[in-house]
């Protein structure tokens, strides 16, 4: 299709080069250029303000329209609910927010209670308030430190921020609030034990950060199923295995960061699943409405949600908490349809028959570039490590890395990176199409970034 330019595109270009502050943005860059306004999606495709057409590999820039651009079931669905009932505070309900909170629980067994929230780093500053509250009325103000892992990433809040393993994302916000306590990274690749099973090793690390600090102080830990933005690492065989029994004995919750993997990501409804794991808490945004309302979920089981009603005539007894447009109606409708598009497309066995499909072509890349270090991932999830020497694994210049994603760009197709994350590692592209993509659309995305990777002088 072709796309109809925007009479006032100029007009609006100005507009936005005066008045909008970009995320995540460098405004010196536009000093010497317009900044790039995206006028329309359907699919895979976009379309900026010049016409200029890109296919669109990282589902939004931040793995977030799972299920594609320009779907009208879903504004219909938007549009049909707030007409008829667009907001009210979550101290009441509201019918999408009751449906869909039976919908995805249905997907999640184990786990039944759903606080709705607007964003990711609410989502999971709740669930650090929800544990410092349990600690502070069932455990005598102990079990109040929260785990985190090196390279993972939990939000843009400031205990968020506190519980993110990655250093250029929380340089110059500090003094962050104490309790939050780092375990290490299980990225074997750049592993930091010589030990045949590295899994099991790297679980035993957080054992022993918990001994350190005393069990008995430790309430929580919240990690990524699989790092995201930290370098695309999926967990080591008997990694969470080794995990979920350490936790167990010593009374942790386990809170799993679903931002990024939930919905499908990872080919399975959340990225758990894929490593049987039976959290006490979930947080899920991105991929819940596909970009197109803002919705967040909390999901607990019923034991922490109890823990929270022990005293009815204590006023303090309850988790008093609330998010205010956790109440807009346009969530959960759209959610709801989210799901639909999901089961009635087939997409979670879209996502892993693409995703084997993306590895093998990725792998393929790897026997072409020795600056491709290694390749992992998991549905439709992926990275490609790039490093300098493959011997040393000297990661590749960032300068470099940004030369491939320019390169891609320059053909018109969208890639991602790690970036701002941690210092001297922002190396790993990142690829996360939408569960719609299609075999000939990979092909187009790995033809693409081969080329790119060919010009760097270093490749092979």
């Amino acid at each position: 299709m072709e796309m109809t330019k925007i009479n006032d595109i100029r007009a609006t270009v100005d507009s936005d080069r005066a008045h909008v502050w970009h995320h995540l943005f460098q405004h010196a860059a536009l000093d010497q250029k317009d900044p790039r306004i995206f006028v329309e999606g359907r699919g895979m495709k976009l379309w900026d303000q010049n016409g200029r057409e890109f296919l669109d590999s990282v589902s939004g820039g931040l793995w977030t329209v799972n299920v594609g651009y320009g779907r009208e079931s879903m504004a219909d669905a938007i549009r049909d609910q707030v007409l008829k009932m667009n907001f009210f505070g979550g101290n009441m309900g509201t019918v999408p927010a009751a449906q869909f909170a039976e919908r995805i629980t249905a997907k999640t067994p184990g786990l039944d209670r759903v606080f709705f929230l607007n964003s990711g780093s609410e989502a999971n500053e709740k669930a650090f308030k929800m544990v410092r509250q349990i600690a502070h009325q069932h455990h005598g103000g102990k079990k109040w430190k929260i785990l985190y892992r090196e390279r993972d990433y939990h939000g843009s809040t400031m205990g968020a921020m506190a519980a993110t393993g990655q250093g250029q994302r929380t340089d110059s916000y500090g003094p962050f609030p104490d309790g939050f306590i780092p375990v290490p990274h299980c990225l074997e690749y750049r592993a930091q034990w010589d030990v045949e099973n590295y899994g099991i090793r790297a679980a035993d690390a957080v054992e022993e950060v918990i001994l350190r600090e005393g069990p008995d102080t430790i309430g929580a830990i919240c990690l990524e199923p699989m790092t995201a933005g930290g370098g695309v690492i999926t967990p080591p065989a008997s990694y969470w295995e080794r995990l979920q029994d350490i936790c167990k004995k010593y009374d942790i919750l386990i809170h799993i960061d679903e931002v990024v993997c939930g919905m499908g990501r990872t080919g399975e409804w959340f990225g758990y699943q894929n490593y049987g794991i039976k959290p006490d808490i979930i947080t899920t945004a991105k991929g819940v409405a596909s970009g197109y309302a803002a919705i967040s979920c909390l999901i607990t089981t019923e034991e922490v949600f109890q823990k929270f009603r022990t005293n009815p005539k204590d006023p303090m007894n309850m988790f008093r908490d609330i998010s205010t447009f956790g109440g807009c109606t346009a969530g959960p409708a759209a959610a709801l349809e989210n799901m639909r598009i999901i089961e009635d497309e087939n997409l979670l066995d879209n996502s892993k028959k693409m995703g084997a499909y993306l590895m093998d072509k990725l792998h393929e890349i790897k026997d072409r570039h020795s600056i491709v270090g290694d390749v992992r991932g998991q549905g439709l999830f992926c990275g490609l490590e790039l490093v300098a020497d493959r011997d040393t694994r000297e990661p590749l210049a960032e300068a470099l890395v940004d030369k491939v994603v320019a390169g891609c760009d320059a053909e018109s197709v969208l890639i991602g990176k790690t970036a701002r994350a941690i210092e001297g590692f922002n190396n790993t592209l990142c690829l996360a199409p939408s569960l719609i993509v299609n075999a000939d659309q990979i092909d187009q995305i790995t033809q693409t970034l081969d080329s790119a990777l060919s010009a760097i002088p270093t490749s092979a």
